[in-house]
């Protein structure tokens, strides 16, 4: 044993999460990932009307709610027999495009980009621009006045830390320029979605409001605008940030992990839902040249060290949430999905290399730049653009097909409940892969199971003892000084997790605890 470090919170994430890692020689060498809260939302469905669940499910979260509505409507859908039409199809890409947009770049600019500034080399900018100079009379303003919160407390600077005062005050400016950007983001999906947070628009069969000229030009609109922000700004901010002072950790591939890639597809593009616009697929063992097909009968969750009541590894339609606090080796209220009994990561890094996303496998093969953190941003940055470029194409579809004589929405026709039966809806949310699975009995939810993004990167052990992605990415990650744990959340960050946490670094020598607030 060893010295013993405790980071809580880390903040600048959504949710309770706690990480505890020992390092040895300067390096990660074992990492455990525990979720702290129990919500037990399934539970609460049990008993309700079918037509319920989407609405309910929403309320997981208020940042990523949009993401379950449209889960457990696709689960609805199956269940029920309906068939979404094209315009309650195209209508639905848009409003959940949205989503993706406001939160990839809430996720660059405010959740992790500074980690790698040192903010205060913005005192000493001496350039020319009256933007970034008003930035510096902003920032050098709040020092003297002793509140620089929220670019302050943060970590120390380290060798990765950018540095170059033009570099540092132009990224700020940015950090600045995309809280508004996101306010007209997340505008944009209440324009279909009827209103944000919490869309209720979306219904098993499609979606309830028709779109008028008026909503589809105020789309167009903002549409025009966030592009505008994610090519000029934010996509040469990121080229910038990971072809240049981030290079070195992008070629070491820290934060890699197991290198086992998932991901369900989303964004239909057709009534049958057979062609995707994110495809599905699943890469094994870091072998990127072959993508094998996705097969949900092949998902299990293991509880072995959550705590929930002891069992096999079980099919999610099969789950359930019988906690046992008292469980011997349980450490997460967090359970372990696996595919094929192997954990995986989720999300636009897993998402862009099943694709083989061309400008991402450039980096690869041009740059020598290896899964792992820096890669992670990079994929979100690549899928924004792909997006963005998309949905300009579907708002011109939506145009055709509401001109069309008998346009439609919603399948109404299956509405009503069955007297049984059962579904699952899989959706890639922008944090990664996303299934709800229901059974439907005497027209009540019989069960209700939902498996996150979160659960499949931040997994504790199943029951062979195999580290979840989280615990595996944290591996060989360096920490020269344990004072300034900073990679661990760059690390952890970089997932975009939907928890908060708690890291625990232990010493090999001294076995001492420190306690670290990070901000």
């Amino acid at each position: 044993m060893g010295r013993r470090i405790t980071v809580d919170p880390v903040t600048r994430i959504e949710g309770h999460l706690k990480i505890e890692v020992e390092i040895e020689n300067g390096k990660i060498k074992d990492a455990w990932s525990s979720g702290t809260m129990a919500r037990g939302f399934e539970a609460l469905l049990t008993g309700r009307d079918p037509r319920d669940a989407s609405f309910v499910t929403s309320r997981f979260c208020g940042v990523c709610f949009s993401v379950h509505t449209m889960a457990s409507a696709a689960a609805l859908d199956e269940a029920f027999g309906a068939q979404v039409p094209d315009g309650g199809r195209i209508l639905r890409n848009l409003i959940m495009g949205s989503e993706y947009l406001y939160d990839h770049i809430l996720h660059f600019y405010q959740l992790t980009a500074l980690d790698y500034l040192d903010i205060m080399a913005i005192a000493d900018y001496n350039g020319m621009d009256k933007e970034l100079l008003a930035v510096k009379d902003k920032i050098v303003g709040l020092v003297k006045r002793g509140d620089t919160y929220p670019l302050t407390p943060r970590y120390e600077p380290d060798a990765f830390s950018v540095n170059d005062p033009e570099i540092v005050t132009m990224a700020v400016k940015h950090y600045l320029d995309a809280l508004k950007i996101q306010v007209t983001a997340r505008n944009m999906g209440a324009i279909f979605g009827g209103r944000a947070p919490h869309f209720q628009s979306i219904v098993v069969g499609g979606v309830t409001q028709y779109p008028d000229a008026e909503q589809i030009g105020r789309f167009k609109s903002m549409l025009d605008e966030v592009s505008a922000f994610i090519k000029n700004v934010y996509m040469q901010d990121v080229l910038l940030f990971g072809k240049g002072p981030l290079l070195p950790l992008a070629q070491a591939g820290i934060g890699g992990g197991h290198l086992n890639y998932l991901s369900y597809g989303s964004f239909p593009e057709d009534s049958a839902g057979e062609n995707l616009f994110f495809k599905g697929g699943v890469i094994k063992n870091g072998n990127l040249g072959t993508v094998v097909p996705f097969d949900q009968a092949k998902v299990t969750e293991s509880v072995k060290h959550a705590w929930y009541k002891e069992k096999d590894p079980v099919h999610p339609y099969e789950g359930e949430q019988i906690f046992d606090l008292d469980k011997k080796d349980a450490y997460s209220f967090v359970k372990a999905p696996r595919y094929e009994g192997m954990p995986m990561e989720v999300g636009p890094l897993a998402r862009m290399l099943i694709m083989k996303e061309p400008n991402l496998m450039g980096l690869v093969t041009d740059y020598g730049v290896k899964p792992g953190a820096v890669a992670r941003h990079a994929a979100r940055m690549l899928e924004t653009v792909m997006l963005v470029d998309q949905m300009q194409v579907w708002l011109g579809q939506l145009i055709e097909e509401a001109g069309k004589p008998g346009f439609r929405i919603q399948d109404t026709a299956n509405y009503e409940p069955p007297e049984s039966g059962e579904g699952v809806g899989f959706y890639e949310a922008p944090r990664g892969a996303l299934g709800h699975w229901i059974k439907i009995k005497d027209k009540k939810i019989e069960n209700y199971q939902a498996v996150v993004p979160s659960t499949w990167n931040a997994s504790p052990r199943d029951e062979k003892g195999v580290r979840g992605q989280y615990e595996e990415s944290l591996i060989g990650v360096p920490v020269p000084d344990p004072e300034n744990p900073i990679n661990i959340v760059r690390v952890i960050r970089s997932f975009d997790p939907c928890l908060a946490c708690a890291v625990h670094v232990i010493h090999p020598r001294t076995n001492e605890i420190l306690k670290f607030r990070i901000e």
